[in-house]
């Protein structure tokens, strides 16, 4: 079992950056694929990117590519969002997740373990 926990969100002017982190415990980071999930208000939480756990290759929702990046540090337990060129679309709950199999899959229901979120607004 692993529990993870977010941090980085904030506020931020369009076109700006902020970078999120997700600390992971209780169990080796290495042995599950990342992603990382957006709720806004009223709407389904959504997939915005993943990462294998060897951090090789990487996955993202197309409203994203280019702007965002995900990363890992398998070493430190932690994984990273750096999000980039900020629009206000992108205002919303951010959510961690920790994933026990192996193949890539964008829903929810793939992934086993979520942290309790950040939110991060961006203003017009």
């Amino acid at each position: 079992q692993v529990q993870l926990v977010e941090s980085g969100g904030g506020l931020m002017q369009a076109g700006g950056s902020l970078r999120l982190s997700c600390v992971a415990s209780g169990s080796a980071f290495s042995n599950y694929r990342m992603g990382w999930f957006r709720q806004a208000p009223g709407k389904e939480r959504e997939f915005v990117a993943a990462i294998t756990r060897s951090g090789v290759y990487t996955y993202y929702e197309d409203s994203v590519k280019g702007r965002f990046t995900i990363s890992r540090d398998n070493a430190k337990n932690t994984g990273y969002l750096q999000m980039n060129s900020l629009k206000p679309e992108d205002t919303a709950v951010y959510y961690c997740a920790a994933a026990r199999g192996a193949v890539h899959d964008t829903s929810v229901r793939a992934y086993d373990y979520w942290g309790q979120g950040t939110q991060v607004t961006v203003s017009s």
